[in-house]
């Protein structure tokens, strides 16, 4: 992998339409896309994975905090059962999806949400300032 090689490091999206969340098949769609990363990955140590339902971007519908919780929870637990325990617990897993200055604390909160990639409201100086300076140590903004 040649961002590997350069010591880029490297957010692999993964997120479900809005037909597939509606289907109850958000996790396997989610998976999917992750073994695809798993039989290219040679090293996790530079490598984030971003939950970021495709039926959130830039339409300003944002996942509840549990809905959030529960796919970083199961890609979490994914990650330990089909990379190694070891990697699951070290990978940052973040949320993006139509994040903004309010809904972003309650996200936050949540167990398994690692920090957050940002995209429009990024363009909002102020509201980009209050996420990032809002957000916890453990967290991280991409």
């Amino acid at each position: 992998m040649v961002l590997y090689e350069q010591n880029l490091n490297v957010v692999g999206c993964v997120g479900e339409k809005l037909e597939e969340r509606e289907a109850g098949k958000t996790f396997d769609v989610c998976f999917e896309q992750l073994k695809a990363f798993v039989d290219v990955v040679p090293s996790w140590d530079n490598i984030v994975i971003a939950f970021e339902p495709m039926w959130a971007i830039g339409t300003g519908k944002v996942a509840t905090p549990q809905q959030a919780q529960e796919v970083h929870a199961a890609i979490r637990d994914w990650m330990a059962k089909n990379v190694t325990p070891e990697v699951a617990k070290k990978v940052r897993i973040i949320y993006g999806g139509s994040l903004n200055g309010a809904n972003y604390a309650e996200l936050a909160k949540q167990e398994d949400i690692d920090g957050f990639l940002i995209g429009r409201a990024s363009l909002k100086g102020a509201e980009f300032a209050t996420v990032c300076n809002s957000v916890t140590a453990k967290k991280a903004v991409v």
